[in-house]
């Protein structure tokens, strides 16, 4: 008998270290077409904003974006930002009426988890998100 068959799902996108909104912009298109490849558009929308805003905080706040994750597996959506920064983010107490300042507290609100790990001299965070069956 080989190995139990897996219904995991999971893809990469490399960005070097770049820290242009296009980097953004290319990794959210990217995010999006995942999604549609995977069948998942329709519950994705989610995940798209999670991605936007994982993509814009490595970009504006750690120095650059190395690389896009998503994991699709078992009813879970994990998207993970690699960034050159060890400096892991925090969440703040949030003010609704600032402009900016929103995005670890939506990632917060709409994840089922968050976090972030050690990756090399940088770090990955990363939010996982509950998909219907």
């Amino acid at each position: 008998m080989g190995p139990a068959p897996t219904t995991a799902h999971h893809r990469e996108l490399a960005l070097g270290e770049t820290a242009d909104l296009e980097a953004c912009s290319q990794g959210i298109t990217w995010t999006r077409q995942t999604l549609t490849d995977w069948d998942l558009l329709d519950q994705g929308l989610d995940a798209l904003l999670i991605a936007a805003e994982l993509l814009s905080n490595a970009a504006r706040h750690a120095g650059g974006i190395r690389s896009l994750t998503l994991t699709h597996d078992e009813g879970l959506l994990q998207i993970a930002v690699t960034d050159p920064s060890p400096d892991p983010p925090h969440l703040r107490p949030h003010r609704p009426d600032s402009v900016g300042g929103h995005g670890i507290f939506l990632i917060d609100r709409l994840a089922q988890h968050w976090g972030s790990r050690p990756n090399g001299r940088g770090k990955t965070v990363w939010a996982t998100l509950a998909l219907q069956p």
